[in-house]
């Protein structure tokens, strides 16, 4: 039931591992709302199979995972923000298993206490993967939305979806702030106006602006879209992860096979059985995910085959069922039994490395409104994510800026007051099918032109496309009722522009950005893509 009252301590939009824990790391003497597009649950966190890495071996050590990280951002991830969350690791792994994730153990226990069993992943040296068998996000995911919604001074709403913010220079005054945002009640089709004294995005990736991905439905890349329309900068959005292994079948939608199975012993082969990947890098198939990535799609391409293949039937069948039950049930509905056979597999999209720019606590270019998880450039990845990174830099990012909102609300500042949504001027759509087919278009040309290898040909034609489209949508935006699926479009396609004017303004190959025409990297761009909204106006915090 939709709620008398929307003014609001802190305002959270998404409900995965970064919004979750920003919610029950808050004091509970804050007004909180916690809004899902979808269900509570939907969100990348809870298909997230692998798990999340810390050093918790003694034979590890924080620096070894730093190195690893900054070798697997080639070169432009922020040191201190490496170290930040790196060393944040063991803590928040106790910190998870505090809340009632139950990690899978060790056979051999540390002198009796909890160990978790762990398990490596491409570009670590070391064996610093935490995980619950598979299925790690959805755990994590459960684990904690039970916490959330047995806390009385939080109030989750399903089916909202953010319009747009609220911002100072929206309401007249020229001041770099955030006051609220417009919301979309999907069930009544209202928008309401929700006013927060803090805004925190919390709304995961836009890989869903590519034809193929891993991501479930709600990956549109709304909260990048809004901020930079408020003025916010956004950074390396060029660097879009692809998953090297998604499984390769007509009954199967958008299905990761988890890295961790290449970690246990899985090779990449080919129809004929030859494994590839020692050719294209000495660390095989454990190499970081844009180098594999880019190995399946030269052999597909050059052999001109529909996919390639990921065995691993000659380990035990008790241990391939042990540990990977989710993969191997999904595998064996669709008629593949991973113990006797390889799974076919393609790269998709996956991860979404760059986004709104925050600092060490979260704080985005406008005040009070922060960025956490997925939708945040942080600095941590730096050109390409290192395999289960992602979960803890939104335990760690959450608790962050958990720390700092608590600091700042010793002085709440007085809300202004915030225009109603206005729909004077519009009316009901007679014309879907634009919304419908500019949304095929526009994923198709994503993946056609700006995947995983490009060209300054292909980003320009891209470019032009995407132009003409943004153009349509803004039209049709300006004149008819708003709907969920119109707001998706008009945020994917804002997506699609800031990956490819960030992909131009890189000319050489770094990472997960690969162009033909400068196939290597260049020591003078190793740099951020930084994105500069016309809206921006310098913070002075």
């Amino acid at each position: 039931m939709e709620p008398l009252s929307k003014i609001y301590d802190v305002i959270i939009i998404g409900t995965g591992a970064a919004g979750l824990t920003l919610a029950l790391r808050l004091p509970s003497y804050l007004k909180i709302a916690l809004f899902a597009k979808q269900s509570l649950t939907e969100s990348n966190t809870l298909y997230a199979q692998g798990g999340i890495s810390a050093v918790l071996d003694a034979a590890d050590s924080i620096d070894a995972h730093i190195r690893d990280t900054q070798n697997a951002g080639a070169g432009i991830c922020d040191p201190s923000i490496v170290r930040l969350v790196v060393e944040q690791g063991p803590k928040m792994i106790d910190w998870l298993i505090e809340q009632g994730v139950n990690f899978t153990q060790d056979t051999e226990t540390n002198n009796g206490h909890y160990k978790c069993h762990l398990t490596r992943e491409g570009g670590h040296s070391h064996r610093r993967v935490a995980h619950v068998d598979d299925a790690t996000g959805r755990v994590i995911e459960t684990t904690l939305l039970k916490l959330v919604q047995a806390k009385s001074n939080i109030t989750l709403f399903e089916q909202h979806i953010a319009v747009d913010l609220v911002t100072a220079r929206r309401l007249g005054i020229r001041k770099p702030r955030c006051h609220g945002v417009y919301i979309l009640n999907k069930i009544s089709g209202k928008i309401a106006t929700w006013r927060g004294s803090f805004i925190v995005l919390a709304t995961g990736g836009a890989s869903k602006v590519y034809r193929y991905t891993t991501n479930p439905d709600v990956t549109t890349g709304d909260g990048i879209a809004m901020a930079y329309r408020a003025g916010c900068r956004v950074a390396n959005m060029e660097f879009m992860q692809f998953h090297p292994t998604c499984l390769y079948h007509y009954k199967a939608k958008s299905f990761l096979i988890s890295e961790a199975l290449r970690g246990e012993g899985g090779q990449l082969i080919l129809p004929d059985g030859t494994r590839f990947m020692p050719k294209f890098d000495p660390r095989a198939e454990l190499a970081p995910r844009d180098i594999v990535a880019r190995a399946i799609d030269h052999e597909i391409k050059r052999l001109g085959i529909e996919c390639v293949y990921l065995d691993i039937s000659h380990r035990p069948s008790a241990f391939i069922k042990e540990h990977f039950p989710t993969i191997y049930s999904k595998c064996l509905e669709v008629g593949i039994d991973i113990t006797q056979e390889p799974i076919p597999v393609v790269p998709s999209a996956h991860y979404t490395c760059g986004g709104i720019m925050t600092d060490s606590a979260a704080r985005c270019d406008l005040e009070n409104l922060y960025a956490i998880g997925e939708a945040a450039y942080t600095g941590l990845h730096g050109a390409n994510r290192m395999a289960s990174n992602s979960l803890l830099e939104c335990v760690v990012l959450a608790t962050q800026a958990a720390r700092d909102i608590q600091h700042r609300a010793t002085i709440l500042h007085p809300i202004p007051d915030i225009p109603d949504w206005d729909e004077s001027r519009v009316t009901d759509s007679d014309e879907e099918v634009m919304v419908t087919h500019n949304w095929g278009e526009l994923r198709r040309l994503m993946w056609d032109y700006v995947g995983i290898v490009r060209t300054s040909k292909r980003l320009a034609r891209a470019k032009r496309r995407v132009r003409m489209l943004r153009l349509e949508i803004l039209e049709y935006y300006s004149n008819f009722r708003v709907s969920s699926n119109l707001i998706e479009l008009r945020n994917l396609v804002d997506i699609a522009n800031l990956i490819i004017t960030s992909a131009q303004q890189r000319k050489e190959s770094r990472g997960l950005h690969y162009m033909l025409d400068f196939p290597e990297s260049d020591p003078y761009q190793q740099r951020p893509t930084e994105l500069i909204p016309d809206t921006y106006i310098p913070s002075k915090k």
